[in-house]
């Protein structure tokens, strides 16, 4: 009952958060010319297209990648059974940077430095796999310094493309875009990269109970029949298409993942089951929220990563003394 409360109360914030952030930015729309386009009844041209063409694809990255992110983080804590872990544990987001940086340094294009991303996260990620293949070492330790170790390299890679960039015109773009923004949303863009993205939380979706299974342990998993490698490679594989297709639509976006899961563990237990749902609406309500808040705080647009950090981390920091005072 409480479960089903929780997915109804947040569905209806969701919705009234979508109202509003329609409603305000610079050229202030009121909710009934905002419905009005959305029924096709408002005769405003200006206002119909401020809402359809520059709001609504933005209002819907932020929804899709709030929600991705969060499903990431909840599959990874499980799998990794490490509370502390988040979507770019394997480096998928310095790998994504390191590759739209390329593509800007390069003089590419909007949808090319995202193409770029997309193969850079997936290379990084890649990179992290082969370590404990190498190593001949199929351990979760292994992984996890394998993703540290490639992360640190990335780390540096982007400093040294930083130094090289032209400070007058390709720095402030790179920099930028590794803070995160949705300033050039867009329903191409959306085309894209959401099949990837709704396919893999689709797929994560139907396999949200094995990632329960996997959290008790590999010896009760194997007591119990569960092919622990092919579960375990494919929840990756899934998390770290989301993860890279959610970097590539709005760059590098902290937090989200890491804290977003607490905070649904908080609300309806450990239960998987429950828990990847009601994270994907409080994911996306949540970048929602941080990305009305980015158009609006200031004249200048501040990044995403910017204001997930400063809210996210006393944010996460009450999480986890609400979560030990329940203990």
């Amino acid at each position: 009952m409480k479960y089903r409360l929780s997915l109804f109360l947040l569905f209806c914030l969701l919705l009234v958060g979508i109202l509003i952030s329609l409603s305000v930015g610079r050229m202030s729309i009121s909710l009934e010319n905002v419905v009005a386009t959305l029924l096709g009844n408002n005769t405003n041209e200006i206002e119909n297209n401020v809402i359809l063409i520059l709001r609504l694809p933005r209002i819907f990255t932020a929804l899709l990648v709030g929600a991705g992110l969060a499903i990431a983080g909840v599959t990874y804590q499980g799998v990794f059974k490490n509370p502390l872990v988040s979507p770019d544990l394997l480096g998928v987001s310095g790998g994504a940077c390191i590759g739209a940086s390329i593509a800007i340094l390069l003089g590419l294009g909007a949808f090319s430095i995202q193409s770029f991303a997309f193969v850079g996260g997936i290379i990084a990620v890649t990179l992290t796999m082969l370590v404990p293949i190498l190593m001949r070492r199929d351990s979760m330790i292994i992984l996890v310094l394998a993703g540290i170790i490639v992360g640190g390299f990335m780390g540096a890679s982007l400093g040294l493309i930083k130094y090289l960039a032209d400070p007058e015109t390709q720095l402030a773009d790179i920099v930028y875009w590794s803070l995160g923004s949705l300033t050039k949303s867009n329903f191409k863009n959306l085309l894209a990269f959401s099949p990837i993205m709704i396919l893999t939380a689709f797929v994560l979706f139907l396999l949200r109970w094995r990632i329960n299974l996997l959290s008790l342990g590999e010896q009760q998993a194997k007591l119990i029949g569960v092919n622990i490698k092919m579960e375990r490679n494919l929840m990756i594989l899934c998390s770290t298409l989301l993860t890279a297709s959610a970097v590539c639509l709005s760059g590098t976006i902290g937090w989200i993942g890491l804290v977003i899961p607490h905070l649904a563990r908080l609300l309806i237990g450990d239960d998987n089951i429950k828990t990847l749902p009601l994270a994907a609406l409080i994911g996306a309500i949540f970048l929602l929220l941080i990305d009305t808040l980015a158009r609006n705080l200031y004249t200048e647009e501040i990044p995403l990563g910017i204001l997930t950090g400063f809210i996210g981390a006393p944010f996460f920091a009450w999480v986890l003394v609400k979560q030990r005072m329940v203990k």
